[in-house]
C-alpha cells in the first residue's frame, strides 16, 4: 500500500505510521454442501450456527470400548445444505469488499477436499452467482459515479500506480485504439457464456456505504494460477510464432505459418513496502461489472482442470483473482485527480480458490494427474505448516522462522499474515461417508487456523483538502448551462449535430426550386424572398449570438472579479488563520514550557519529600539503636559484675583440683620410671647373654654350644601374639632371610597411607610394589605383606604389616594365608615429655654405671633381628630413634 507522504500540495502532512498492535484472529466459516444422492450415508450434522459434528462411517474401525468417536467443531459461522450465495456473501465477502473501498487489504480463500464445493462457492453458477461476482458487482455499484477516465491510472509494473492527467490519459487511449489487435488464441475470442451474462439478480444487487465522493476510483484485475508450483498469467495473450513453417515435399507450406507458444512462468517479487506480487502480471483496467467477469472468465477457460475419479471437472491448480483498487483524491477544484503519486492509495482484495487435497489411492492418478496430486498435497501442506509456526510463535512466544518460501502459495500471500489486513476462509465439506477421513484433517486444520492473529488494517490518511468538492463542481456546471440555455445559448451536452439539426429546423421552409418553364417569374422570386428571409433570421441569430457571448464574456469577467476577490478575501483569511496558527503554537509552546516546568518543581518536591522521609527514618532507626545500645550496655555491666563473682568461686575451686592432679601425676610417673628401670635391667641381662654367647661362638676349637632358647625371655614386641610359630629370637649374622634370597614378596602400601618419615623404616628387597590388590603380581610372588596405618589411643599413627604366604589354588588362582602381625609405633622425640623421659633415663642408666649409647644400639638390633623372621628387614634413616616396648 502506498503511503502519502508531504508535498507541495495544500493538504495535511501526513502522520507517521502507527504501530499497530491490534490483532483479529483469521475468520473460518464453514460450507457444507448437499449430498449427491439421497440414498449416501452422511458424516457431517450441522449442531447449531457455528458447530458441527463428524460421525465416523459404519465402515470404520471402532474405538476400545466399541463405540465410534463424535468430535465437534466450531467454527464462526457455519452455513448449512439451504444457505443461499446471497448469504453466504454477505457474511463473508461483503465486509472485506467495504474495506477495500475504504483502502484497506483482505484476503479470501476457499480451503477443502476435492468435490466439496470450493468452485461453486467462489465462482457460481447462472443465476447464483458466487463470491467473485457478487464482489465485482458491489464495487462497481458503489463507486460507478467516481470512477476516473481510462488511462488516468497507470501499473508503474512494481505494485504501484501512476497518475495522468487528462490529456495524456486522452492520448493513452488513442493510442491504445489506434494499435492493432494483438493475434489472440481462440479461447480467447470468446465472450463470457450468455448463460453467465447474469449471473446476479438486480435485487440481489449489494452497494457500500460511506463512499468518498472526493476521490476518483479505477478497479484493475489480474488472473494468475499456480500449477506444479509454477506461476502462470492466464489473461497474458500468448501470440503465435510465425517463424516456423510446415512444408510438404512439393516446398508448399501444410497450414497457415504460425504456431501457437506455451506460457511463461512469472516470479515473485517484493516492493517497496515489503508486499510480495508477481512480476510481469498482466493488469487490465475494467469499467464495469460486466466487463470484469467477461476478463474473469476469459482466464478460466485457459485453468487447467482435468477429469478425476472424484471429480467431473477438478481443478488441478490453485487460482487467484485479485482486484486493484487505486484512488486518488479531487484537486482543489473538484474536477480533475491530484497528480501527485504519493496521494495514491492502492487496495487489494485476493480471492484464491485453492485445489483441493486429495488421496491418490482413491483417484487412481497416474503420470500427470499423479505429478499434479503431489504438487497440490505440497503445497497444502506447506501452508499447514506455515499456520502451525505462526500459531506457536503467537502462542508461545517464540520465533521461529516462518517457511512461506517452500511454496509459491505461501509466499504470495506472506505480507497478509505478517503484515496488516484481513484473511477470511470458508471450508467447503462434503458429508459423505467416503471423504471422512479427509474431513477430519480439513476439520483440524481450520481449528487450529483460527487460533492465528492478523494485525488489523489501519485507516488510511485523509487528504487537506475541504469535503464535497464534486458536489460543488457539478452544482456549478448545471447553474452554468441553465443560464445558457436561458440566454438562448447552446445546451450544455447536447451534441453539435442536434444543435444543428434544431437550427435548421426554426429556419423557413425552402419553396421548391425547380424551373420547368422558361416563362416561369414565379419560382425564382419566392427563392429569393425565401433566402432573404433566412437571410435576416441569419442575422439576428448572429446578433443574438454576439449578445450571448458578451453576456457570457461579461458574467465570465463577474465570476472572475468574484472568484479573485474571494481568493484574496481567502488568501487573507489564511494569513489570519496562520497568525492565529502562530499564537496558538506559541501559546502551546508556553503551555508545554509551564507544565514541563511544573511537572519539574513537583518532581523536586517529590524528591525532597522522600528525602525527608529517608533521613526522619534513618532518625528513628539511630535513636532506637542507641536505647538498645545503652540496654545492651546495662546488661553487659551488671553481667560482668556476676561473672567476676563467679569467676572468683571457680578460680579457688580450680586451684584445689590442680593440686590434686599434680600429686596424681607424680605418684604415676613415679610408678612409670620404676618400670622402665625394671625394663632396662632386663634388657642388660639379655644384652650380657648375647655377647657372652657371641663370643663362645668365635672360638675354632670350642665345640657349638646348644641353644638355650627355652632359658631366654624373648624380646617383647607390641603386636599381639601370632597364630604362627615366629622362629627363635636370636639368629646367626651371616644367615640371609627368606626376603632377601630368592622369594619375592608383593609389597601392598596403600595410596592413603602416611609417610611417616622416621629413622627405622621397613626395607623389603626383591619386592613387587602395588598400590591395590593385584592378582598378576601375587602370580609372580610367593610372600605378601600388606601396610596397614589407624590411630592409637595415645594419638600416635600406628603401623601395622600384615604378612602371609601364597600358594596357588585348584581353580588356577592364587589365595594368601596370613601368617603374622607386626606392629610399628611411633614416638615423638620433640617435647618436654619426651625430653623429661630422656633426661631421667639417662640419669638411671648414670646411675646404674654399665648402660651406655653403644648397648643401646645393640639391643634395638637385637629387636630388628628377632622380628625380621618373615622377610623384611629396616632401612636406617639418620640417627636412630628408639621404638616403644
Amino acid at each position: 500500500m502506498i503511503r502519502p507522504t508531504k508535498g507541495k500540495t495544500p493538504r495535511r502532512p501526513p502522520p507517521k505510521k502507527p504501530t499497530n498492535n491490534l490483532k483479529d484472529p483469521v475468520g473460518v466459516y464453514c460450507r457444507v454442501r448437499p449430498l449427491g444422492a439421497e440414498d449416501e450415508e452422511c458424516c457431517i450434522e450441522v449442531i447449531s450456527s457455528t458447530t458441527i459434528q463428524l460421525h465416523a462411517p459404519d465402515g470404520l474401525k471402532a474405538n476400545r470400548n466399541g463405540e465410534f468417536k463424535e468430535t465437534q467443531y466450531s467454527f464462526k459461522k457455519v452455513f448449512g445444505i439451504k444457505t443461499t450465495q446471497r448469504e453466504l456473501f454477505e457474511d463473508v465477502a461483503k465486509p472485506l469488499v467495504v474495506d477495500l473501498i475504504h483502502g484497506k487489504n483482505g484476503l479470501l480463500f476457499t480451503y477443502g477436499v476435492t468435490g466439496s464445493g470450493k468452485t461453486f462457492t467462489m465462482t457460481g453458477s447462472p443465476g447464483q452467482g458466487g463470491l467473485l461476482p457478487r464482489s465485482l458487482d458491489m464495487i462497481f455499484n458503489s463507486i460507478g459515479p467516481y470512477q476516473a477516465k481510462r488511462f488516468v491510472f497507470k501499473p508503474d509494473d512494481k505494485n504501484g500506480m501512476e497518475v495522468q492527467n487528462q490529456v495524456d490519459a486522452l492520448l493513452e487511449r488513442q493510442k491504445q485504439e489506434s494499435q492493432p489487435s494483438v493475434p489472440k488464441t481462440p479461447s480467447s475470442r470468446q465472450r463470457v457464456d450468455p448463460e453467465f451474462a447474469d449471473m446476479i439478480n438486480p435485487e440481489e444487487a449489494s452497494k457500500a456505504e460511506g463512499v468518498d465522493e472526493d476521490s476518483s476510483y479505477s478497479v484493475f484485475v489480474s488472473y494468475i494460477e499456480i500449477y506444479n508450483n509454477y506461476i502462470y498469467d492466464l489473461l497474458e495473450e500468448t501470440p503465435f510464432d510465425p517463424i516456423r513453417p510446415k512444408w510438404n515435399g512439393a516446398g508448399t507450406p501444410l497450414r497457415h505459418n504460425t504456431e501457437f507458444i506455451p506460457p511463461q512462468s512469472k516470479i515473485l517479487r517484493e516492493d517497496q513496502n515489503h508486499n510480495m506480487y508477481v512480476a510481469g502480471c498482466t493488469e487490465l483496467e475494467v469499467k464495469s461489472t460486466e466487463e470484469a467477469f467477461e476478463v474473469f472468465w476469459r482466464g478460466q477457460k485457459k485453468r487447467r482442470i482435468a477429469n478425476t475419479q472424484l471429480n467431473r471437472e477438478s481443478s488441478r491448480s490453485h487460482s487467484v483473482f485479485i482486484i486493484k483498487l487505486a484512488q486518488a483524491p479531487l484537486d482543489a477544484d473538484g474536477d480533475n485527480v491530484l497528480q501527485d503519486k504519493n496521494q495514491v492509495n492502492v487496495s487489494q482484495l485476493c480471492l484464491v480458490d485453492l485445489a483441493g487435497s486429495e488421496r491418490t489411492s482413491r483417484t487412481r492418478a497416474e503420470g500427470s494427474r499423479l505429478r499434479e496430486a503431489g504438487n497440490i498435497n505440497q503445497s497444502l501442506m506447506t501452508l499447514r505448516t506455515c499456520i502451525e509456526v505462526l500459531r506457536e510463535n503467537q502462542m508461545c512466544g517464540t520465533n521461529k522462522m516462518v517457511p512461506y518460501r517452500d511454496s509459491k502459495v505461501t509466499h504470495l500471500f506472506k505480507n497478509y499474515f505478517d503484515g496488516e489486513g484481513k484473511v477470511r476462509m470458508v471450508v467447503c465439506v462434503n458429508p459423505k461417508a467416503d471423504d471422512y477421513e479427509e474431513t477430519m484433517l480439513v476439520m483440524r486444520f481450520a481449528e487450529m487456523t483460527q487460533e492465528v492473529e492478523v494485525a488489523r488494517p489501519v485507516d488510511r490518511p485523509i487528504c487537506g483538502f475541504a469535503a464535497g468538492r464534486r458536489q460543488r463542481n457539478q452544482a456549478f456546471k448545471e447553474e452554468l448551462s441553465r443560464r445558457l440555455e436561458e440566454r438562448g445559448g447552446p445546451v450544455d451536452g447536447e451534441p453539435p449535430s442536434k444543435a444543428l439539426s434544431h437550427l435548421l429546423q426554426s429556419l423557413p421552409p425552402l419553396p421548391p426550386c425547380e424551373i420547368t418553364d422558361p416563362t416561369d417569374d414565379h419560382t425564382l422570386p419566392r427563392l429569393i424572398e425565401a433566402l432573404e428571409k433566412r437571410h435576416k433570421i441569419r442575422q439576428m441569430m448572429t446578433e443574438e449570438y454576439n449578445k450571448a457571448a458578451n453576456m457570457l464574456k461579461s458574467m465570465l469577467q463577474e465570476l472572475d472579479g468574484n472568484l479573485i476577490s474571494k481568493e484574496n478575501f481567502i488568501h487573507d483569511q489564511r494569513g489570519k488563520l496562520g497568525e492565529k496558527d502562530k499564537m496558538i503554537q506559541n501559546q502551546k509552546n508556553e503551555i508545554d514550557r509551564l507544565e514541563k516546568k511544573s511537572k519539574m518543581l513537583e518532581y523536586k518536591i517529590d524528591i525532597l519529600q522522600k528525602t525527608t522521609n529517608i533521613y526522619e527514618e534513618d532518625k528513628r532507626a539511630l535513636q532506637q539503636e542507641l536505647e538498645s545500645r545503652e540496654q545492651r550496655l546495662h546488661r553487659e555491666l551488671s553481667e560482668k559484675k556476676r561473672m567476676e563473682a563467679r569467676m572468683q568461686g571457680l578460680v579457688s575451686d580450680e586451684k584445689l583440683r590442680w593440686q590434686k592432679e599434680c600429686e596424681r601425676r607424680v605418684n604415676a610417673k613415679e610408678l612409670e620410671m620404676q618400670n622402665k628401670l625394671w625394663v632396662k635391667d632386663e634388657k642388660l641381662k639379655q644384652l650380657k647373654a648375647i655377647v657372652t654367647e657371641s663370643k663362645a661362638d668365635t672360638r675354632p676349637d670350642k665345640p657349638e654350644r646348644p641353644s638355650r632358647e627355652r632359658d631366654r625371655v624373648p624380646a617383647k614386641r607390641s603386636a599381639s601374639p601370632s597364630p604362627m610359630p615366629t622362629g627363635p629370637a636370636v639368629r646367626p649374622l651371616h644367615r640371609r632371610s627368606h626376603s632377601a634370597g630368592g622369594e619375592r614378596w608383593v609389597d601392598h602400601k596403600p595410596s592413603t597411607n602416611v609417610e611417616l618419615d622416621t629413622v627405622m623404616q621397613p626395607s623389603v628387597t626383591n619386592a613387587i610394589k602395588v598400590t591395590a590388590p593385584s592378582e598378576k603380581a601375587l602370580s609372580k610372588c610367593d610372600k605378601y605383606m600388606l601396610t596397614h596405618q589407624e590411630v592409637a589411643s595415645d594419638g600416635e599413627i600406628q603401623t601395622k604389616l600384615i604378612k602371609g604366604e601364597v600358594f596357588k589354588t585348584r581353580g588356577g588362582g592364587q589365595a594368601v594365608q596370613f601368617t603374622d602381625i607386626e606392629t610399628l609405633k611411633q614416638e615423638n622425640a620433640v617435647g618436654p615429655s619426651r625430653k623429661r623421659r630422656s633426661s631421667e633415663n639417662r640419669q638411671d642408666e648414670r646411675k646404674d654405671g654399665d648402660w651406655t649409647d653403644v648397648e643401646t644400639r645393640c639391643a634395638v638390633a637385637v629387636e630388628m633381628r628377632a622380628g625380621s623372621n618373615l622377610g623384611p628387614g629396616y632401612q636406617h634413616h639418620g640417627y636412630p630413634k628408639r621404638r616403644k616396648p
